[in-house]
């Protein structure tokens, strides 16, 4: 059994991890598959694994191969190979014979760009959502872009100013959805789409996708993990723990995390769409948007930003927000935590929720 872990997970991952480690192998006697454990969910709520294995990987690559009619795959790698989608760039160009280029994030933040060789199939790239904001505010890296086939946007929702931004710089964008599990994604919007004005998620070849009675996305295919350390499961349905939808037409939309969902005084809020209508404002380069405990409401909502004052008025942002969806609380953070993806971490930021004195929205 292989296992994969994050150099940047803390000590208290680390214990966690090392206990699962000498959990006995619940798969059948004498089961070769599912030796290769990926980790999953170790910012927000324990260290697990999911297990693939060359059959679940190579499914993967070939659904996207197909949809988007590739033939080798030369990818440019800015993830990090613990993060699905930075070994999935890997393991696309090794199944493909394609070519892996590896090239530091901090270095392409810097402004230094790869000089990309010409390839009849040409380039892609996978990309979180601050990843694409940053670049998008560099001319030449903007031009960069515009070099690529296909460039794949994924690892958490992406804001509608963004993809408009994107759009409006001609940039062969193409949101995707899927997670460890899944190695890696399983829909995607195909960046003809994209650049139309499309934007519901179409399932790759291999996959299929359907909610269950509580509207929480079910993922069935090749490419699903055969399991969490140390436990086992037949072929079938994942469930993913994210809300989606069908609407009429065609194609899937993704709702947010079903455990995003914040009840405060018996009313529903949203978190993911108090986010999207804050980075819209750009009142700050980041933000998040939490569901706190509070002895009076149950939960309160609680709008997490860089430490520094906003870019713009905040009572614009919040003016197509009911009131009860609106932040009762603002918690500026010195250190914005991250992962080695990119991706906030939220279990880090509720902690700091939990130590830091919060101010009056609105002050």
């Amino acid at each position: 059994m292989l296992f994969v872990l994050d150099p940047g997970w803390g000590l208290e991952a680390r214990r966690e991890a090392e206990a699962l480690l000498t959990l006995p192998d619940g798969r059948p006697s004498g089961e070769a598959r599912g030796w290769l454990a990926l980790p999953t969910g170790g910012s927000g709520g324990g260290v697990k694994w999911a297990r693939h294995d060359e059959t679940t990987l190579a499914a993967a690559v070939a659904g996207l191969r197909a949809h988007f009619g590739l033939g080798a795959i030369h990818a440019v790698d800015v993830l990090p190979a613990h993060h699905v989608s930075g070994l999935m760039a890997r393991v696309r160009a090794a199944e493909t014979g394609g070519t892996h280029l590896p090239w530091a994030w901090k270095r392409l933040e810097a402004g230094e760009l790869p000089v990309l060789p010409e390839k009849a199939d040409g380039w892609v790239v996978s990309l979180v959502p601050t990843q694409l904001q940053r670049l998008l505010r560099q001319p030449a890296a903007v031009a960069w872009l515009r070099g690529f086939r296909v460039i794949f946007l994924g690892g958490g929702p992406a804001w509608p100013d963004l993809l408009q931004r994107a759009r409006d710089e001609g940039l062969r964008l193409a949101p995707s959805y899927g997670m460890t599990e899944t190695a890696a994604m399983v829909a995607v919007v195909r960046p003809e789409e994209f650049l139309a004005g499309r934007e519901e998620l179409r399932p790759l070849p291999h996959a299929e996708l359907a909610v269950d009675s509580e509207g929480r996305l079910r993922v069935a295919g090749a490419s699903v993990c055969r399991g969490l350390w140390p436990e086992w499961r037949d072929d079938g349905w994942w469930s993913t723990g994210d809300r989606a939808e069908a609407p009429p037409g065609g194609g899937w939309v993704i709702l947010g995390r079903a455990d995003q969902v914040i009840i405060t005084g018996g009313r529903k809020v949203d978190a993911a769409r108090v986010e999207a209508a804050l980075r819209g404002a750009r009142l700050w380069e980041e933000v998040a948007v939490l569901g706190l405990p509070d002895p009076e409401w149950g939960e309160i909502v609680v709008a997490f930003h860089p430490a520094g004052a906003p870019c713009a008025d905040p009572a614009a942002a919040l003016a197509g927000l009911a009131a009860w969806e609106r932040p009762r609380r603002w918690v500026a953070v010195e250190t914005w935590p991250r992962n080695a993806a990119g991706k906030v971490d939220r279990a880090a930021l509720r902690r700091v929720g939990a130590t830091l004195a919060a101010r009056p929205a609105g002050d």
